[in-house]
């Protein structure tokens, strides 16, 4: 059984393709620059070169066709054919109420999808041109959605309620809603097996560090709590988004500078974050860089994120009670090793003693690694995420109709015998 995994997004499409039988990725990929012109895409298969192609993709149907012409192409791809496909899995970013775990898409799914893309306007919509366009290349194979916030749809009320109107969450789903749920349920259940433990009996903090920040208190191996809400922009400082402000705040700049509700938003979520204080870089590698140099706005940026993350460490610590294991994940989480040392530095007192010398060795996003000392009370891991491998495991279970959901399924990742590949 070979699964194909689509992860659509504004202007690019990313892809896995995993042999279940073999149970190895066998190529994977991304063609960039969707829509916007002079787009491309970089195609990866295990002990060959990176195949690079330049190709105009005006939409995401003409990027999935892309996808499945350069998978079975003679000279660069991994198929004999199109029809060894046997299924899709389709990252969805929202599935508001109506979806808890992952599900067979059909016309009444699709259309429900639909109906919440308000709640996500910029992630929604090409999730959705992502999957009508891969129905069209692959019309005869199941096609499955894997929602971002499902793992989240076990907060608790009073988490995920805002102290707004009552009217406007019965009316327009206004509430916490949490994001990046695949990666935090991933590197969770790999943290559990670190530790030893069955997930159930352990509470860990996740932090998702990319682009994009998320952090998830999980309480007995299930969501309690995460940074982000109705939308992925509030919570942690992130590449381009603002994260935590006073609220008053864009009403306020909306008069000073006569910006209109679509301007600020844009501003928010594009042109604030780590982008915003030093009005150059998104990409951690050049803002540590050009803080070594001596840049200012870059020193203060790193010590702005920093001091956010640290104080969700505390915050989730005390919703949970007890700790047994923080972790770092995804681009920044995995190779920032800075930003985890200004973290973390300054949590003795809480029973989190860093090993500078094992932070700093942590640098690949190949290996699990325990960047604390081996009498730290509390333990903290780099996680490599592969929220693919949870799409492709769900996509299986789905189709032998052996799926429950994330908290009772049995994932291959979360047993002791589990090895990376």
């Amino acid at each position: 059984m070979v699964i194909l995994a689509l992860n659509c997004g504004s202007s690019s499409v990313k892809y896995q393709l995993f042999d279940w039988e073999r149970k190895e990725v066998v190529a994977k990929g991304m063609v960039e620059r969707v829509i916007i012109g002079d787009s491309f895409i970089m195609h990866e298969v295990p002990g060959r070169e990176t195949y690079r192609k330049e190709y105009e993709c005006p939409d995401h149907k003409v990027a999935i066709d892309l996808i499945i012409n350069t998978l079975v192409d003679v000279e660069h791809g991994i198929l004999k054919d199109i029809n060894e496909i046997s299924a899709v899995g389709h990252r969805v970013v929202h599935g508001g109420e109506k979806f808890t775990c992952s599900v067979l898409i059909d016309e009444k799914v699709l259309d429900a999808v639909k109906e919440v893309q308000h709640l996500a306007p910029l992630h929604n919509p090409p999730n959705i041109a992502g999957i009508e366009a891969a129905q069209a290349v692959l019309p005869t194979v199941p096609h499955v959605a894997i929602f971002d916030t499902a793992f989240h749809q076990t907060m608790p009320e009073h988490a995920y309620l805002y102290p707004l109107p009552y009217e406007w969450y019965g009316k327009y789903g206004v509430r916490r809603y949490g994001f990046h749920g695949t990666s935090h349920l991933y590197v969770s259940k790999r943290a559990a097996v670190l530790l030893g433990k069955s997930p159930k009996d352990c509470n860990i903090i996740t932090m998702h560090i990319g682009n994009g920040v998320s952090h998830c208190a999980i309480k007995g191996g299930i969501s309690i709590d995460t940074s982000m809400g109705l939308t992925p922009l509030e919570g942690a400082v992130m590449g381009t988004r603002c994260g935590d402000i006073d609220p008053a705040i864009p009403a306020f700049m909306m008069q000073k500078e006569n910006l209109s509700a679509k301007e600020i938003d844009s501003i928010l979520n594009k042109k604030s974050g780590v982008l915003g204080i030093t009005g150059r870089f998104t990409d951690r590698r050049d803002v540590i860089e050009n803080a070594d140099s001596g840049d200012h706005r870059c020193k203060v940026a790193l010590e702005i994120e920093a001091y956010r993350l640290k104080k969700y460490i505390g915050t989730y610590m005390a919703v949970l009670g007890r700790l047994d294991a923080v972790v770092f994940t995804a681009g920044v989480g995995e190779m920032g090793w800075p930003i985890r040392e200004k973290t973390i530095e300054g949590l003795e007192g809480i029973g989190i003693k860093l090993d500078r010398e094992r932070n700093k060795g942590a640098m690949t996003r190949k290996r699990e690694t325990l960047i604390t000392t081996d009498d730290s009370p509390i333990k903290v891991f780099v996680i490599p995420t592969d929220e693919e491998l949870v799409f492709t495991e769900d996509v299986v279970a789905i189709l032998d109709g052996t799926y429950t959901d994330h908290m009772n399924f049995d994932y291959s990742f979360a047993r002791k015998d589990f090895v990376r590949s």
